[in-house]
């Protein structure tokens, strides 16, 4: 599982990045011009914070309105309420190609192309977090909510002082999930991105491969600087992931 990572970074420092023999792990003289020339080709600090700035505000969306949805289908009686969840869990099977094109006509109808606000718009809720954390909400002792009821609380008082706290590793586990997706995306801001000051990691990843040639000790040093962030929160929040995956039912 190691190995395409240790060969990307491998590569990055291998001149001239030559894959001529097939993969190894063993550099002879190994350089960090392709980092250089990287950066000298590429604003990649400004894409980076770019990737780094929607993927935060993806990832607060989605945990804010995940956690609200699946409080209201979990804990709140209304007419419909399996039908529209079910419904709305049906939208796991339709892939983001089939709704490019109505989502970029809205888009340019709002005149929202080509800004953050057009990046952020598809992902403001995620039908995979909702399901993750009305699991969880359902894991929390309904006689918590009964006992705050009793003692006066809303609806409101219940979900952000009893609940939420309860289900802290499913929303870090969302958290995790929504980040990775954002920071990886890259048909959608291939479709409403056209300026280069809104680019992201990769979008500009795609740019450094040639139509003839190809310098591939570049194209995996940026390999590089992509994977690290996501690698990092990852393994910040491992344990989060295990204990929110293990409590929901999902194994």
């Amino acid at each position: 599982m190691l190995f395409p990572f240790l060969w990307t970074v491998v590569t990055s420092v291998t001149p001239d990045g030559s894959l001529a023999g097939g993969p190894t792990l063993i550099v002879k003289d190994p350089t960090l011009d392709a980092y250089r020339t990287l950066l000298d080709t590429l604003p990649m600090w400004r894409i980076a914070l770019n990737s780094f700035w929607v993927a935060v505000a993806s990832t607060g969306m989605q945990l804010v309105t995940g956690a609200m949805a699946a409080y209201a289908f979990a804990r709140l009686e209304f007419r419909g309420k399996n039908v529209v969840f079910g419904l709305y869990l049906a939208t796991l099977m339709v892939p983001l190609q089939v709704l490019v094109v109505p989502l970029f006509i809205e888009m340019k109808t709002l005149n929202l192309q080509d800004t953050y606000a057009g990046l952020l718009a598809p992902s403001i809720a995620s039908a995979f977090g909702v399901f993750l954390l009305k699991q969880a909400v359902e894991s929390v002792p309904r006689e918590l909510d009964e006992a705050a009821t009793i003692d006066g609380a809303s609806h409101l008082r219940i979900f952000l002082q009893i609940v939420v706290p309860l289900v802290r590793p499913a929303l870090a586990t969302v958290a995790v999930f929504a980040f990775m997706a954002s920071w990886n995306t890259f048909l959608w801001p291939l479709v409403i991105i056209r300026s280069p000051e809104f680019m992201t990691l990769p979008l500009g990843l795609a740019t450094l491969q040639g139509q003839f040639t190809t310098e591939w000790d570049v194209v995996m040093a940026g390999s590089v600087f992509s994977i690290v962030p996501i690698a990092v929160v990852y393994l910040l929040a491992q344990r989060h992931i295990i204990a929110g995956v293990a409590h929901t039912g999902i194994k």
